[in-house]
């Protein structure tokens, strides 16, 4: 109860009112009705004393209702209007305050119904009634009944307000009693009930088990069937009439409010199932039956025709049993659905069409309905497949729509106007078209297809099913269907179907998902054993899932391909931008949720036909027409990926927003698109954009056709993928609408963002995308293949921008990806290319500029995968790839090359996979890379990369496109070299701890550690490995390279060595540096001797290298040089590896082969390296270095001892060597005490090499033609030079041998001839005595031994007629130049005077030999002088040899080829005698020099009686002098021989003294003129000569018989010629009469007179015994002589004779006593 009708306010108002009511009563009833005026009042008396006496008024009045209301029921009884009226107002105040008893209202309800049938106060009756039942439940069981049927009778009054009025009160009548028993069990809802058992078929009996108020309700149901179904009624006593409609919308009504009712109490549920369905069913049948335009007669019996009225309400009963009942009333339900379908048919009355497609709407909005019937029938065997018969009637009927345009028009005459009308626009349909081109005329939205023209109604807002007819509740005919609503509705339907579907299922999937989440989580997060989890929410989600996956799955399944064929053919057909855009986001929303569940073929179907709809008409892809095969409402022509431009279809009515060109291997037309084509692509890009991750492989129907598009707009990519309106390149140009010009941007916008979005992708979907991608861009090669046309480089640009956002991820994309550009770099289409390139180098230096995590420092794996595609690239030959390859590796270095880490490899093996085809811009690109490296990053690298450094520098180095490059990567390796040499001990820890690493893998692995100059530790290693490519550039065919790289090694070799181990030198020596010299050796002499003209462009070359011989004989000097220079410098630390002598051995073989090559550069070199490694101290003979004590030997590291520089020029050593350097360097330290014998043995072998060059090069040849080679002075020279340095170490064992051989080579190469080109460079002019440095050496080289033989043993000194034998050889030259070989040599002089001959090509030019001779001479005798007493030089009668030497010049005297030659030869023999002959008289009676007196006889002879003419030139003065070099040999045997004769052999004095005759006598003829005579005549020597003669005539003393003999010679010889002289010149003065005779002879003359006067003065000194006889009488016979002379007229001659004749008189005694023998 109320509170507002139970305060106390309302209570006292309720009194009064009451009370005035009564007297009211009684007033109006004071008259007519006494009796009720009675009751009246003793009514006021009763409410009085119930508002006196009780506590509770309202109970109390309750209780005496019947009372009080008593007068109130009479009142009505008077039929008096007035007082009715008054009465039933009293009532209702009554009612509404709930104080009228059970009895009470019985008794109001009979009062009620007499009222009723006297048709009095009929609204007010009704008022009541509704009064009565709603304030209360008192009111129920028959007396409810009664009230019931009171109502329905008043409902079919004539009175139409009364009608109205009474049928809405039934149904709120009816509403009140179901209301009741929802309030009923409502209360008793916590009172456990006791269930009843029901019997199996119960029937309305069973009615005893409910409560009150449900059986009201019960039985008011019940009835209301009856009556609808025409039948008697049980409980509604009373009724008169019912009329069907009115019955089925009360049934519609209880169905829909109360549907808990039905559901809770099986009583209903029966009724429900056994009275209404089959009500609903029977009464539906003559709409089942009904077949518009069959005819009536055609048919046995009358069929009912369908009546509207019953149908819609039956449509509308059927909504909600399927809507609230399904689950009850499955099979029925089963059957309802069926006919709902069937009512679709073209064949139904339009206006049931149209109620059957609002039902069917209704259903639509409600999914879990749908999802309910998918369950319970698609899903079961053997049952109809109702959803999906739901969704293909749909479909059917919208198709059914467009091809029988005026369907109904038969059954309604009214409707052929609208009906005609309808289709006029249709026929006139290109008009339509035009004006909607051109926007003149508002246009109607609307579909059109095929000539059938629908205007779309908008009928209710999405979601809600607002029908029209089936609310047409007051309509008894059926009313005219506007056209297009049916169309409108239907498609209403399916967007709402789609809608309410997959907004359901994703809900549910989303659901599921989190559930699923939530489980996981709190699996995880429960610390709670599993078992005492609640089991429900623990198994809920698991479970729920695979259920729901199949209802939705079987959803799709049943209803995409009637959806699919209804949503393309409204898209093809429709006109306006809203619905298209409906239609496409319908199309959209399925394929995304296809794409969620999984469902590949209605997914791919549905994006097809967006993809369709976006392309032009006809626009055959063969992508899509394999996947079309569903859509059989079109039929494409396919051919290839060919474009057919077939005559414009339905689409003419759309507008055309762009012209462009079809993306196709042959050029053909134009291709036209459409504002719908662009709706479509850009439903398409949110498809794609918005559900990527469900698009799966059908991203390859998208991405193609979008492909397309973008191809006909023209739009082309530009940096970073994004694509970008373009023109198109050829063909007729694209042409755009402005429209679709300001849409562009917007798209290409999207189109960016679709791939951006990539980023939110799952792995999974990212790989489709990928995929997708890399096989549109195949085709899209293909087709650029032998073409030059523009390809379509969409899927580049996109592969390019996928990959740009999906950096944090790339690892799974990347080789997919890299590996498809890099084939797009590969193809023959250089715009293709291009783009294959940008995209992979963009794509692999953001990956390494992306922020990754772990970083990519961290990352290795990752950044090797990052760099690798950088690398393959380099196997690609196309010029442009590479080019773009090094640029990014350029671009990488800048940005990145701090961090590269063990990118370095690859980044190296980049730079440095260059080939000499490659043209020389590349390969310059390249090196700029490798500039950068070297210059900036070798620190930053990992030292294990320094190695690959080493290689690629080497590389360019090799390359032949470009000299310049070559050189400056020479130069880079020496800047390496020096980075090693400066950090050294960094990079050698960090190489050690890698080769650590490395070999404890190796060892796990059981492989043995494989790399280059394996034992040497790794720094090692890497220095040879720079040593091994700069020796590979050594022998480079271009000759600036090697000398370049050459300079290079040994500079590198010479500054850096002291870096490496001991051990490793052994590699340096053969595997570098040895291997250097075969190859040098090899090439140089194999190398081509003819002649180069220019040395490219035009460059001029010197002669001395024009050509490749030349060339490498400058590369075979400079090497040469460079591992002589090593020898040298590094010597101890060689000698102490254990091959040394071995490695000499090859080096001296070297230097022999470059000795003895037919090249004067390399041969000359070659000597000079051998003279470097001779220069040598060993290091037991250093000064410096203390002497071991016996038997201690000191360890001294083995570098110590003076450094020297290593050549001019050369970086020294550095001397910062620390002694822990040393140390390390040389770990197996040497002992000092060097090995004597093995270093001779170096020597030995030096010595046994310089012979062979020796005796090789100076060889004469056997055949004497042009080319005949012969060896330079100044090669001859230096191999004369190494001798004396060389001669230091082998002195001690120089044998007699050797000496020999040497003699020969000295020999051979003072006879070697020189060229005349050469010779006015090599020879002073011939008048200047000046030595070539040759012949200097020679002389050099005898003077070392000779010296050496003097401090030498004793045995050595047996030397010395060796040395003798060598000098007179050379001696001899002076008068016979050496012949060599066959070789015909011009003289010198001859070459000198006759200047023409100097140019005659290849003259060979004999040397001036006489200085070289000379000064041979001047050696030999000063070496006699120093050595004249050896025992050897005795006993090897060497004077004699010397003589017999000097004697050929002397003999030759003016003969000989210089004057200078026999005046040296007098000095010389007078000085070797003036030594020599005391040793010879000392040794006479050995004989040793017996041979030597006659040859010295001889001598003197040959030469003071020379055969030789003095040449007709000579002047006097020098004839003087001349002569008295004569005089003075004379002196020489006056003072040397003759006082000694007694040791001398006679006949030896016997010849000297005939000679001494013979010169003081004139023997000249006495033909010359008196002038000639006067020059001739040796006047002094024959003075000289007679005086040694007169001198051997005294001798005081005669010591020896044999001194007495030559006195006694000497004095007959004398007077012999002293009277001869006399002779001749007294007969000459007779016959000269007057004439003074010749000064000669006047001088002869008076000299004779002196002499005898001098002979006589000795002879008297004598002593009587010494002097003959004999002589006596020779001197007195000259007396008569002198007489003679008396008469001569020369007062000299006279003075003279007067001294000659005064000791006469010592003759002149008396005559003595007879004397016998000498005693008187």
């Amino acid at each position: 109860m109320s509170a507002s009708t139970s305060s106390p306010e309302a209570i006292k108002k309720l009194l009064d009112n009451m009370q005035s009511d009564l007297r009211g009563l009684s007033m109006e009833c004071k008259k007519k009705f006494p009796p009720v005026k009675e009751a009246a009042e003793s009514g006021i008396i009763k409410v009085k004393n119930i508002s006196a006496r009780s506590p509770d008024i309202l109970t109390a009045l309750k209780e005496n209702s019947s009372e009080v209301v008593q007068p109130f029921l009479m009142g009505c009884g008077t039929k008096e209007p007035k007082i009715t009226q008054l009465c039933l107002a009293a009532i209702q105040r009554l009612m509404s305050h709930e104080v009228v008893s059970e009895a009470a209202a019985g008794n109001i309800i009979n009062m009620l119904w007499q009222l009723m049938e006297n048709g009095l106060e009929e609204l007010k009756l009704l008022q009541t009634v509704l009064v009565l039942l709603t304030t209360n439940t008192v009111v129920h069981d028959d007396a409810l009944s009664k009230a019931i049927v009171l109502c329905f009778r008043l409902h079919f009054t004539k009175d139409n307000i009364t009608n109205n009025t009474a049928a809405a009160t039934v149904r709120q009548v009816v509403t009140v009693v179901f209301e009741r028993m929802v309030a009923e069990d409502e209360r008793y809802k916590d009172v456990p009930e006791q269930p009843v058992p029901v019997p199996g078929n119960s029937n309305r009996r069973s009615v005893s088990t409910l409560k009150p108020c449900a059986k009201d309700a019960y039985m008011l149901f019940q009835d209301l069937c009856q009556l609808v179904n025409a039948d008697a009624p049980y409980w509604l006593v009373g009724m008169t009439e019912m009329t069907r409609t009115f019955g089925l919308e009360l049934l519609e009504s209880v169905l829909n409010d109360f549907p808990q009712v039905f559901l809770q109490h099986q009583e209903f549920s029966f009724l429900l199932k056994e009275r209404v369905c089959p009500l609903v069913i029977k009464l539906f049948s003559p709409n089942i039956k009904f077949r518009q335009g069959s005819s009536s007669n055609s048919s046995p019996a009358p069929v009912e025709k369908p009546y509207f009225p019953i149908c819609m309400r039956l449509l509308r009963v059927v909504s909600v049993l399927i809507k609230q009942f399904y689950s009850l009333l499955v099979t029925e339900c089963e059957i309802f659905l069926s006919l709902l379908v069937k009512f679709l048919d073209a064949d139904k009355p339009q206006w049931l069409r149209a109620v059957a497609v609002e039902s069917i709407h209704r259903l639509c909005v409600q999914p879990q309905l749908l999802r309910s019937f998918c369950q319970s029938y698609d899903m079961k065997q053997h049952s109809t497949k109702v959803f999906r018969d739901i969704v293909n009637a749909l479909g059917s009927f919208i198709q059914s729509l467009f091809l029988v345009p005026s369907a109904g028009s038969t059954s309604n005459p009214t409707n052929q106007s609208a009906g005609s009308s309808s289709i006029a626009p249709a026929s006139n349909q290109s008009t339509t078209g035009i004006a909607a081109a051109s926007g003149n005329v508002t246009v109607l939205p609307a579909f059109e297809y095929r000539g059938t023209w629908i205007p779309i109604l908008t009928i209710s807002i999405q979601g809600s099913a607002k029908a029209t007819y089936l609310e047409m509740l007051d309509k008894v005919e059926p009313p005219n269907i506007p056209e297009g609503y049916a169309m409108s509705v239907a498609f209403h339907c399916l967007l709402d179907l789609v809608r309410g579907i997959t907004t359901m299922i994703e809900g549910e999937i989303s659901q599921a998902e989190t559930d699923s989440h939530t489980s996981a989580e709190e699996t995880l997060s429960h610390t709670k054993p599993s078992d005492q989890q609640d089991p429900a929410t623990r198994s809920d989600p698991a479970e729920t899932e695979p259920v729901g996956r199949a209802v939705w799955e079987e959803m799709i399944n049943a209803c995409w391909c009637g959806l699919l064929a209804a949503l393309s053919l409204l898209l093809d057909a429709s006109t306006d931008e809203a619905a298209t855009e409906n239609i496409l986001k319908a199309e959209m929303t399925v394929a995304s949720l296809c794409g969620k569940l999984g469902l590949v073929t209605p997914r791919d179907a549905f994006i097809t036909a967006i993809c369709k709809g976006s392309l032009p008409p006809h626009y055959t892809l063969t992508v899509l027409n394999s996947s079309s095969a569903t859509l059989c409402n079109k039929s494409y022509s396919i051919q290839g990926q060919n474009v057919q431009i077939i005559s414009p279809s339905s689409e003419s009515h759309q507008q055309v927003v762009a012209v462009g060109q079809p993306l196709a291997l042959q050029p053909q037309g134009t291709v036209m698109l459409t504002a719908k084509n662009i709706q479509c692509m850009r439903t398409l890009l949110n498809l794609a954009h918005c559900h990527g991750g469900f698009l799966g492989t059908s991203w390859q129907l998208v991405l193609a056709t979008l492909q397309h598009l973008v191809w006909i707009l023209g739009l082309k990519p530009s940096t970073g993928g994004a694509l970008k309106p373009g023109r198109a390149v050829e063909g007729p140009s694209t042409v755009l609408t402005t429209a679709v010009m300001t849409d562009l941007p917007v798209i290409s916008t999207i189109l960016s963002r679709l791939f951006e979005s990539s980023q939110y992708l799952d792995d999974v979907s990212l790989h489709h995308l990928i995929n997708a991608l890399c096989s549109l861009s195949l085709e899209a090669m293909d087709m650029a293949y032998g073409n030059n046309k523009e390809p379509s480089l969409f899927a580049v640009a996109k592969l390019l921008e996928t990959g740009l956002v999906n950096m944090h991820r790339i690892e799974i994309l990347w080789r997919p990806l890299t590996g498809h550009l890099i084939e797009v770099c590969q193809h023959p289409n250089a715009r293709m290319r291009e783009w294959g390139a940008e995209a992979l180098t963009s794509l692999i230096k953001a990956g390494l500029a992306f922020k990754h995590e772990p970083l990519l420092s961290q990352n290795q794996r990752l950044q090797l995968l990052l760099l690798n595609p950088l690398k393959e690239l380099s196997t690609i030959t196309h010029h442009d790839i590479r080019l773009r390859q090094l640029e990014c590796v350029l671009q990488i270095l800048q940005s990145q090359g701090d961090s590269l880490g063990p990118g370095w490899p690859l980044v190296l093996g980049v730079i440095g996979a260059i080939r000499n085809d490659q043209g020389e811009s590349l390969i310059r690109t390249a090196f700029q890379c490798l500039q950068l490296v070297v210059t900036d990053f070798l620190p930053t690298m990992p030292c294990t990369c320094l190695q690959i450094v080493v290689e690629v520098a080497g590389s360019f180095g090799l390359q032949n496109q470009e000299l310049n490059i070559s050189l400056t990567s020479i130069g880079l390796l020496w800047n390496i070299s020096d980075y090693f040499f400066q950090r050294g001990e960094i990079i050698e820890k960090e190489l050690n701890r890698e080769e650590d690493i490395l070999q404890k893998q190796a060892k796990e692995k059981g492989v043995t550690l494989n790399r280059p100059f394996h034992p040497a530790p790794p720094f090692d290693c890497l220095w040879l490995c720079l040593y091994a490519k700069l020796g590979e550039l050594c022998v480079d065919t271009r000759p600036a390279v090697r000398k370049s790289a050459g300079q290079t090694l040994f500079s590198t070799i010479g500054a850096h060595g002291t870096l490496l181990q001991h051990a490793t030198w052994h590699t340096v020596i053969w595997k570098v540096l040895f291997q250097l010299l075969d190859q040098v050796r090899e090439s140089s002499t194999t190398a081509d001797k003819e002649k180069i003209e220019s040395g490219g462009g035009n460059i001029l070359i010197h002669h001395s290298r024009d050509t490749a011989e030349k060339q490498w004989a400058e590369t075979w000097v400079l090497t040469l040089a460079g591992v002589a220079r090593i020898f040298n410098t590094r010597r101890y630390l060689l000698q102490s590896l254990g091959d040394f002598s071995k490695a000499w051995d090859v080096l001296l073989d070297h230097i022999q082969s470059a000795a003895l090559s037919k090249n004067n550069e390399v041969s000359l070199a070659a000597l000079k390296s051998f003279q470097e490694i001779l220069q040598i101290v060993t290091p037991t003979r250093e000064p410096d270095r203390p002497e071991p004590l016996p038997g201690i030997t000191v360890t001294v590291p083995g570098l110590v001892g003076p450094v020297t520089a290593a050549g001019p020029g050369r970086p020294l050593v550095r001397a910062d060597s620390t002694a822990e350097r040393l140390n390390s360097y040389n770990s197996s330290e040497q002992p000092i005490t060097m090995d004597e014998i093995e270093d001779a043995s170096l020597w030995w072998a030096a010595w046994n090499t310089w012979y062979r060059i020796g005796s090789e090069s100076t060889k004469p040849p056997a055949t004497c033609d042009k080319l005949t080679f012969i060896p330079s002075q100044p090669f001859l020279t230096a191999l004369i030079q190494i001798f004396p340095a060389l001669y230091q170490h082998i002195k001690t064992a120089f044998s007699m041998d050797d000496l020999q051989k040497l003699g020969i080579i000295l020999h051979g190469a003072v006879s070697v001839p020189i060229s005349s080109d050469a010779s006015p460079f090599i020879l002073p002019s011939y008048t200047e005595a000046v030595l070539t440095s040759l012949q200097e050496s020679v002389l050099t080289a005898l003077d070392v031994l000779q010296k050496a033989i003097c401090v030498g043993p004793e045995n050595m000194q047996n030397m010395y007629p060796a040395i003798f034998d060598q000098l007179s050889a050379f001696v001899q030259f002076s008068c016979k130049p050496p012949q060599y070989g066959k070789l015909e040599t011009k003289h010198i002089a001859n070459a000198k005077y006759n200047q023409i001959q100097l140019f005659a090509p290849a003259e060979w030019v004999a040397l001036n030999y006489v200085p070289f001779a000379e000064k041979s001479l001047e050696v030999m005798v000063d070496l006699y002088q120093k050595t004249a007493c050896h025992k050897a030089v005795v006993g090897e009668k060497v004077l004699q040899n010397v003589i017999k030497t000097l004697r050929v010049p002397l003999s030759l005297k003016y003969a000989c080829p210089s004057e200078s030659t026999w005046k040296l030869a007098v000095s010389s023999l007078l000085k070797v005698l003036s030594v020599g002959l005391p040793v010879a008289r000392q040794h006479a009676s050995s004989g040793k020099f017996d041979g030597m007196w006659p040859e010295l006889a001889s001598t003197f002879e040959d030469f003071l009686f020379t055969k030789s003419k003095a040449p007709d030139n000579l002047s006097i003065e020098e004839f003087q002098r001349n002569e008295s070099i004569d005089v003075e040999v004379v002196q020489l045997i006056s003072t040397e021989i003759l006082p000694y004769a007694n040791f001398i052999p006679k006949d030896f004095v016997g010849k000297i003294m005939t000679m001494l005759n013979k010169g003081s006598i004139h023997s000249q003829s006495s033909s010359f003129t008196e002038a000639e005579i006067d020059i001739r005549m040796r006047e002094e020597f024959s003075k000289v000569c007679f005086e040694t003669l007169l001198q051997f005539s005294f001798s005081n003393k005669v010591t020896t018989p044999q001194e007495g003999y030559i006195s006694r010679m000497a004095l007959s010889v004398l007077l012999k010629r002293s009277q001869d002289v006399l002779h001749r010149y007294i007969d000459d003065e007779r016959l000269s009469g007057k004439c003074p005779l010749p000064r000669q002879r006047v001088t002869e003359i008076i000299f004779v007179l002196k002499a005898v006067s001098t002979l006589i003065d000795s002879l008297k000194k004598t002593h009587p015994d010494n002097v003959d006889g004999n002589t006596w009488e020779q001197v007195i016979s000259l007396y008569p002589t002198l007489v003679e002379c008396i008469t001569c007229s020369s007062s000299e001659v006279c003075t003279a004779l007067k001294e000659a004749l005064v000791p006469f008189k010592d003759f002149m005694h008396p005559p003595a006593a007879k004397v016998q023998n000498g005693e008187s």
